[in-house]
């Protein structure tokens, strides 16, 4: 979970918080992981998917951080054996930027079976473990360092007392493969797709609200704080306007943390360029290939790659290891679809969730 609780609704109802989005090869094509529903995420024990809401794949082909294609899976309630009824729709062009389209039915069936549908796509959603690793000392102090322009305070920490905070965490897990044709003939000569996820929840009125959104991971975890109107602001905006509402704020805040390091020749600058490989938030991908978010390069991303600490490096301009590796994550990815792997034997439930993320990162 690199997601925060962001808004006032998505802590009263975490089906509806995006914890993750992965993107990366699968075995006969591009693979799309959405995860909500964390068990780390305190709260009530809320289970499944919100029905009725739309979980939302955004993909922009061209670049332009706008959605050409959008894949739309929606729930019925849970019945007595704990399933859902579930479908998946494909909006194209005009309609993938409309929350009220109806689309094409593509595939139908229930969670927990790995359904298929027109188009070859393949979908599967039910519980998995969580694969992310996250320290929890290393990530409040680099939430303090850029909330309050410092170095990132660890002196009273060493990696070999280093935890996940989310070990043992189980959640809902989307995950959607498209082949190769999917996109043949929309994309340009680098091959390259965007992705964001976004949930929607009905309104009284028969609209469609936006609830939270998410692309790359961490971004809304470091930069913006839990419970502030922009936290909030930034998960119903649109990534198309992220460089103007927030390259400014994001390039200055991570300015003063790498001035406090002395680890840039000219901090603004180094900010400045932090800013455009974050902003848009969009995910980027070149469909066929390897994926791998790394500090040098940021290519979709794998279930189980060591986020926090390419982002932590990232912001510092410096290496800043948290003492974590694969083996920490609650499950390890799986070679076939779904992919995901499949819940511990003990997995943590919110009850024994004393502490959120959110909480930690305050």
């Amino acid at each position: 979970m690199s997601h925060q609780l962001d808004s006032v609704v998505v802590r009263e109802d975490v089906r509806l918080q995006i914890a993750d989005v992965y993107l990366f090869r699968g075995q006969v094509g591009t693979v799309f992981v959405m995860t909500v529903n964390s068990s780390g995420a305190g709260g009530d024990d809320l289970g499944g998917f919100h029905s009725p809401a739309h979980y939302d794949f955004r993909i922009d082909v061209d670049g332009d951080a706008l959605e050409d294609l959008c894949y739309r899976v929606s729930f019925g309630p849970v019945n007595r054996k704990g399933r859902q009824a579930v479908e998946l729709r494909k909006l194209v062009g005009a309609e993938a930027r409309e929350r009220t389209a109806a689309g094409e039915l593509l595939s139908w069936g229930g969670t927990d079976s790995t359904l298929k549908g027109s188009e070859s796509v393949r979908l599967w959603a039910g519980r998995a473990a969580d694969t992310i690793y996250v320290e929890p000392t290393v990530l409040h102090a680099m939430c303090r360092a850029i909330r309050s322009g410092h170095k990132v305070d660890l002196t009273s920490w060493r990696p070999r007392g280093a935890r996940s905070a989310v070990a043992r965490t189980a959640v809902y897990a989307i995950v959607l493969e498209l082949p190769d044709s999917a996109f043949a003939g929309l994309l340009g000569a680098q091959g390259e797709i965007g992705l964001w996820a976004t949930t929607t929840l009905a309104t009284d009125v028969g609209g469609w609200r936006p609830i939270n959104r998410m692309g790359q991971p961490m971004v809304q975890a470091l930069f913006n704080p839990p419970d502030s109107e922009r936290a909030s602001e930034y998960s119903t905006s649109h990534p198309a306007d992220d460089q103007s509402n927030y390259g400014e704020l994001f390039a200055a805040l991570v300015a003063r943390v790498v001035a406090a390091h002395g680890a840039a020749r000219d901090p603004v600058a180094y900010g400045e360029s932090v800013a455009k490989m974050l902003l848009p938030d969009v995910l980027h991908y070149r469909v066929g290939s390897s994926a791998n978010y790394g500090f040098a390069v940021r290519n979709g991303r794998d279930l189980t790659d060591n986020v926090p600490e390419v982002m932590f490096s990232l912001v510092t301009n410096r290496a800043l290891s948290r003492g974590l590796e694969k083996g920490h994550a609650a499950g390890s990815q799986r070679e076939d679809f779904p992919y995901v792997p499949p819940l511990p034997r003990l997995s943590i439930t919110r009850r024994e969730a004393r502490t959120t993320l959110r909480e930690r990162a305050t």
